[in-house]
């Protein structure tokens, strides 16, 4: 039998006893309280985003945007934040190998795969861009759309841009892919593949992993050998483009050729 409290002793509720030393609040509001703040910021960031546009974002915050739709109930901040520390810039992150995304805490498949759909879906549309517009007119496009497919790329990788008889695009192919400094070019290929699509011109394009986009001696002498096997067969070299993370060098603006 239980003895009934005196008027003098307090009797505890069912509040009183879930609350915590810390101000009275239980866990449960607090991480309320923490989930509230995060979504109070995703709505800000948006609001940031529609209003001024992405420069006025830092590179971390428009990549939080991206990691909202894919980590829904998260602080992402620090993830954005440890992602762009450990590849060095945003570009970095975003075509960084997804193995290499998930090895930061945080960062599950379903992350970078997100992150390479987005990057995909860029190259797709600057790709678009040149395919509707004669090349030659629309060079920065063209620089554009080949940094965004190459610059980062670990092994150097030899591609060409096939042109019919006004200039616009007829095909866009990887024809080779190396090691970390060198990509076997084979001429006949070259100038193989081009009969076959009509071309009746080529742009050339690789990239050099060190950043830096430098011809070396073997590029120019390579891109004079294709020039003269091609121009006899009615395909015009217009320019051998050297892309790397750091710029681009074309050997045609260098006189090279």
């Amino acid at each position: 039998m239980t003895a009934a409290a005196s008027d003098d002793e307090p009797v505890l509720t069912g509040l009183q006893e879930a609350s915590t030393p810390s101000g009275g609040r239980s866990r449960k509001s607090r991480d309320a309280a923490k989930s509230d703040h995060h979504l109070g910021h995703r709505d800000r960031l948006r609001a940031r985003f529609a209003e001024a546009g992405a420069d006025a974002l830092a590179d971390y915050e428009l990549l939080e945007l991206v990691l909202f739709r894919t980590i829904p109930r998260r602080d992402v901040k620090p993830i954005a934040k440890a992602l762009i520390a450990r590849f060095g810039s945003l570009g970095e992150v975003l075509n960084a190998p997804p193995r290499r995304l998930t090895e930061v805490p945080g960062v599950k498949d379903s992350v970078a795969r997100d992150i390479a759909i987005v990057v995909a879906i860029n190259q797709r549309a600057m790709r678009s861009a040149v395919r509707q517009r004669e090349v030659l007119s629309s060079w920065s496009a063209v620089l554009d759309y080949c940094k965004a497919a190459m610059a980062y790329e670990t092994r150097e990788q030899f591609r060409i841009l096939f042109l019919d008889k006004k200039n616009a695009l007829i095909a866009d192919e990887v024809q080779g892919t190396g090691t970390v400094d060198h990509t076997p070019v084979y001429t006949r290929e070259v100038v193989k593949r081009g009969l076959e699509l009509s071309a009746t011109a080529i742009i050339l394009v690789h990239n050099h992993p060190s950043g830096d986009p430098t011809p070396s001696r073997a590029d120019i002498e390579m891109t004079r050998t294709i020039i003269d096997t091609a121009k006899p067969l009615g395909i015009a070299v217009h320019d051998h483009i050297i892309i790397g993370k750091n710029g681009h060098a074309s050997l045609k603006g260098l006189r090279l050729i």
